[in-house]
């Protein structure tokens, strides 16, 4: 005969499975479902939505208005508006995060948010030479992105952009990270991270999305006739937060003077050495690199492994405090 302690005992063990089977009902579990999770309360469909639900309340419209000459006439002033996406990094400052291209010449700025409440934006400083700026707004009960790491992405990892394409509204487009490293100029900045989710005209300052909901990339920029054709850019969050930390301290980005030029190594110095970096071309007389001992035909060897030559070098050396 069962006594009152094995009876408590069984009893609590079946509760148990019972809020077991429960939880994982209600979550949503990680699955080798094409990579995505799956909601097992619809029938284990594979879905994103718990990764958009993590991070859609802290991208917000960045609304700019400017005053113009009216073409009409010429002692009229008239308001031009524009709007592009940027993300909230810190509700304790109200710290948002955008494109310095979206709010470049802005005579106002509006942050709305997802709940429809907006926001007087004050621009603490911008950045063009890595299209980062640094907005503030003052209020309470704010959402907050996460932020992750960009230098832990791969080419072919899945990705998510949110923010708010042609004004119509928060938009979710998806795709992976097609490449890593870009650079569009020769000032040497960028490293862009390149993806084929779907980035269009207001989509500017948005968030790139990994799978855990971590903001890794603030999109910028894309290839072709004005919209998308598979082909974008987002700045790694790894080098927009230190771009913020200094905009938010000095108003400005400082960047060190180090007097080098760096050339990318041929394939057969890359054989004989049996890693990547560059080669010093020439140094700027008296400066810190001169001074260093650093000569023409000196190799600088990649302390990471993600870089890949004199355009990363650059990077590197121009996105640190002097």
């Amino acid at each position: 005969m069962e006594t009152a302690a094995s009876i408590v005992t069984i009893a609590t063990r079946w509760i148990g499975l019972a809020l077991a089977l429960l939880a994982a009902a209600l979550q949503v579990t990680p699955a080798a479902v094409a990579g995505f999770p799956v909601d097992l309360l619809r029938g284990g469909i594979p879905t994103l939505a718990p990764v958009v639900d993590k991070v859609a309340s802290g991208v917000v419209t960045v609304i700019v208005m400017s005053m113009t000459p009216d073409p009409a006439r010429p002692d009229a002033l008239t308001i031009a508006r524009g709007s592009g996406s940027g993300v909230i990094v810190d509700a304790g400052h109200g710290y948002v995060l955008t494109n310095a291209h979206v709010v470049e010449n802005a005579d106002w700025v509006v942050v709305e948010l997802i709940d429809g409440r907006t926001f007087d934006a004050q621009l603490l400083g911008a950045d063009t030479a890595t299209d980062i700026a640094v907005l503030s707004i003052e209020a309470d009960n704010l959402p907050q992105v996460e932020l992750g790491k960009s230098s832990s992405l791969r080419v072919g990892d899945l990705v998510l952009a949110v923010g708010n394409p042609f004004g119509i509204g928060q938009t979710v487009t998806s795709g992976i990270v097609s490449a890593l490293g870009r650079g569009l100029s020769l000032e040497g900045f960028e490293d862009f991270i390149q993806t084929d989710a779907a980035v269009n005209p207001g989509n500017s300052g948005g968030a790139l999305v990994d799978m855990e909901g971590r903001v890794v990339g603030l999109c910028t920029a894309i290839i072709g006739p004005g919209a998308n054709i598979g082909i974008a850019f987002a700045v790694p969050i790894d080098l927009a937060r230190a771009v913020m930390e200094q905009l938010v301290e000095f108003g400005e980005m400082r960047r060190p003077r180090v007097g080098i030029e760096l050339v990318d190594l041929s394939a057969a110095m890359i054989a004989d050495l049996g890693h990547g970096g560059a080669m010093v071309y020439r140094t700027t007389p008296g400066s810190a690199a001169a001074l260093a001992g650093l000569k023409a035909g000196d190799v600088i060897s990649p302390l990471v492994r993600r870089a890949r030559g004199a355009a990363s070098g650059r990077r590197g050396l121009r996105s640190v405090r002097p």
